[in-house]
């Protein structure tokens, strides 16, 4: 029966109840519309280093721990109503629970992270029941073989296609095949994409701003110090560069970025890693029944203490590409003129590369940040006594560079933790002659890295008493440094008698520097000077 031939009662009952139906389901009164916002026309990247990372430990280049804050600014143009933005080519190790969407009249209703990847298995999948077009090649003569399929089963077993001849199996005949799509199925995306739900009753055009935290980064200095002439060992010079390495292990990268790195200590309680989930390409997984031939027989499975099976490894060729494409890197260095300035950020230091910089994909980004032409200072020949041990002959001692971090020393910025590499002319070029790491130095701070043991500048030190120095009862126990020095120039030894937490001292002029007792002396040229000290336990009374 037509509606227009109904009851009027039953007419309008219908029109109720669809009204009904309407206002229970609102998607059924309206399609939220989904739309592409652009490629960012703007980026900025700040990196942090990984706060789990030790002093003295390198960046871990396969798997890198800290994270950055990335800021897209994209346009976008909405319908009126409710619609679904698409921010496509966000990073994978995007913390989705971070980002923050500016610049929309009706806000945030809902955020989403698409883990839907373009990949053979998505296409398998995606495509399930419909026609494809499968190409054969004939080994012997190169002929290709052209035929419509339809695919029958999923990608997470051996792939069956129906064709004119039946239910067959690929990769399975033995002859080099391949699949054809027409189209990729729908929601699909070769890269990462993050979505939002929002309202506007009006719709227009607007220009948003996608700020969040991404796992996947970090960043370190790297320093190069070359010795250069000085007149002694109380007034030494050289001059140190700095470069911030950056380190992008996501697989995408960021175009003329505004970069800026972050140094100092954050307190991090929130597990990146885990929140990230980066989306997986899923591969596709062909299985050939039976396997073997009749010569060699079938391969049987062996199985792990755990009881499970296996699984072959891979071709030894892809595991060659997958290393190659885990260890090439972008590395590129910024003109020297152009360094990186610094900025205070609260307590902590923020280097702000001036113009645009490319972070690229998996690899490694150095940025000029630091060139000092004349940095003073002052070599110590550094060496420890204690009160234990045998009386031993004479040793070499430490050589330290020391200096002052302000500007009346040639510095007077802050210096973030990492590597040092110190040089020294020679006739044939400059030569490599230590390595240190250093700590985070603040502006004001005295600043000292390792030179290498000297052979000019000896040392003996000797316990004038006999009783156990840790005895509280034994009284104060002697001791005794010889030091001798076979440059043609003074130089300054630094002794190291221990903590005062740990002992008292009487006699000598000692000073407190890092929790230890100190003495410093002047030894003459081509002469000897000795010190003398006591020390006892410091609980003793």
């Amino acid at each position: 029966m037509k509606r227009d031939k109904l009851p009027s009662c039953l007419r309008e009952g219908l029109g109720v109840g669809l009204l009904l139906a309407l206002l229970v389901n609102p998607a059924a009164a309206q399609q939220r519309a989904s739309v592409d916002a652009s490629a960012p026309q703007a980026l900025a990247v700040t990196v942090y280093r990984d706060p789990n990372r030790g002093e003295g430990r390198a960046m871990y280049r396969n798997w890198p721990e800290g994270f950055a804050m990335i800021s897209e600014t994209r346009t976008v143009t909405l319908p009126p109503g409710e619609s679904t933005i698409r921010f496509e080519g966000v990073a994978e190790g995007m913390v989705a629970v971070s980002a923050i969407v500016t610049g929309l009249p009706g806000g945030t209703i809902e955020k989403n992270r698409n883990a839907n990847l373009l990949s053979p298995a998505a296409l398998v999948d995606g495509t399930l029941g419909n026609r494809v077009r499968i190409t054969r090649t004939n080994p012997a003569t190169g002929e290709e073989v052209a035929e419509t399929a339809v695919i029958r089963t999923r990608a997470d077993g051996g792939l069956v296609l129906q064709t004119e001849q039946g239910f067959e199996a690929v990769r399975c005949a033995g002859l080099p095949e391949r699949l054809s799509f027409d189209r990729a199925p729908a929601g699909l995306s070769a890269q990462p994409v993050f979505s939002i739900d929002t309202r506007d009753e009006a719709g227009g055009t607007y220009t948003v701003t996608l700020t969040y935290l991404a796992w996947g980064f970090d960043w370190q200095a790297n320093y190069v110090a070359t010795l250069q002439q000085g007149r002694g060992s109380d007034d030494v010079r050289l001059r140190l560069m700095s470069w911030l390495t950056i380190l992008n292990d996501n697989a995408q990268g960021f175009e003329n970025a505004e970069l800026m790195a972050v140094a100092g200590t954050l307190n991090v309680v929130s597990d990146f890693e885990e929140l990230s989930e980066p989306p997986e390409a899923q591969p596709l997984q062909l299985t050939c029944y039976p396997l073997g031939s009749t010569a060699a027989g079938s391969p049987v499975p062996s199985y792990d203490s755990d009881g499970g099976v296996a699984l072959p490894s891979r071709p030894p060729e892809l595991m060659m590409m997958r290393m190659e494409a885990t260890f090439v890197d972008s590395i590129t260095a910024q003109d020297i003129g152009i360094l990186a300035t610094e900025e205070q950020l609260g307590d902590l230091k923020l280097y702000r590369v001036p113009g645009q910089v490319t972070v690229a994909a998996q690899g490694l980004k150095q940025i000029a940040f630091l060139d000092r032409g004349e940095v003073r200072g002052r070599y110590v020949y550094e060496v420890s006594c204690r009160p234990w041990g045998e009386t031993s002959g004479f040793g070499e001692t430490l050589i330290r560079f020391s200096t002052v971090n302000d500007r009346a020393h040639g510095l007077g910025v802050a210096l973030p933790s990492g590597p040092l590499a110190l040089f020294e002319p020679a006739a044939g070029g400059d030569l490599l002659v230590g390595e240190e790491n250093l700590r985070d130095y603040a502006s004001g701070q005295d600043v000292e890295f390792s030179v290498g043991s000297s052979a000019q500048v000896l040392h003996q030190c000797t316990r004038l008493t006999a009783h156990d120095p840790h005895d509280e009862k034994g009284g104060w126990t002697r001791m005794r440094a010889a030091l001798t020095n076979a440059n043609p120039h003074p130089v300054t030894v630094r002794l190291q008698q221990g903590a005062p937490a740990e002992w008292a001292y009487r006699g000598g002029d000692g000073s407190l520097k890092d929790g230890e007792r100190i003495t410093e002396v002047t030894v003459p040229a081509n002469g000897t000077r000795t010190v003398e000290w006591e020390m006892r336990p410091a609980t003793a009374r």
